[in-house]
């Protein structure tokens, strides 16, 4: 087994737990799309092979999103050592300052600044709206995903990524 999500039924939510999760059909590999990190390197998905992946995609004028930045902070520290990354990739036109002092005003200090000039990665996967966020398994294929808000510190959530996405 290549990490989470390549067993039947790994990446299906208990009652109660990520309502809003939808399994993806067919399992598509991650887009080699460029995104950039607050130094302005390039990053793609790829660099986090052999690691499941929850990417959420959010802005600072989203409410609901800012609402699950807290959450997905605590998310990355707790699923770590699972073989989970957390990316929390932003969609502000206005790029790395802003969301910066977002995360200096939320005290925010586990997520990585990340950011989508131009929307690329967000097109690239077909994102309708913020927030959304979507799930990959270590094998860098798609396991699904969540439209709208998620309680992503719950001990549902936390346990349903873990068997998702962990190793």
């Amino acid at each position: 087994m290549i990490g989470g999500g390549t067993t039947a039924n790994a990446c299906v939510a208990e009652p109660g737990a990520m309502q809003h999760f939808q399994a993806t059909e067919g399992r598509p590999a991650a887009p080699d799309t460029v995104f950039k990190d607050g130094a302005g390197k390039d990053r793609r998905l790829a660099d986090h092979m052999g690691r499941g992946v929850v990417l959420n995609f959010w802005a600072t004028w989203c409410a609901p999103c800012v609402r699950e930045m807290p959450q997905l902070d605590r998310l990355k520290a707790l699923i770590a050592g699972n073989g989970v990354d957390v990316l929390t990739v932003s969609e502000d036109r206005k790029g790395v300052p802003v969301v910066k002092k977002f995360y200096e005003t939320n005290n925010l200090h586990d997520l990585e600044i990340l950011v989508d000039p131009g929307g690329k990665l967000l097109r690239a996967l077909k994102v309708r709206g913020l927030p959304t966020t979507v799930l990959f398994g270590a094998d860098g294929r798609e396991e699904g995903r969540v439209a709208g808000i998620a309680e992503w510190d719950s001990p549902e959530a936390v346990k349903f990524l873990r068997d998702c996405l962990g190793s």
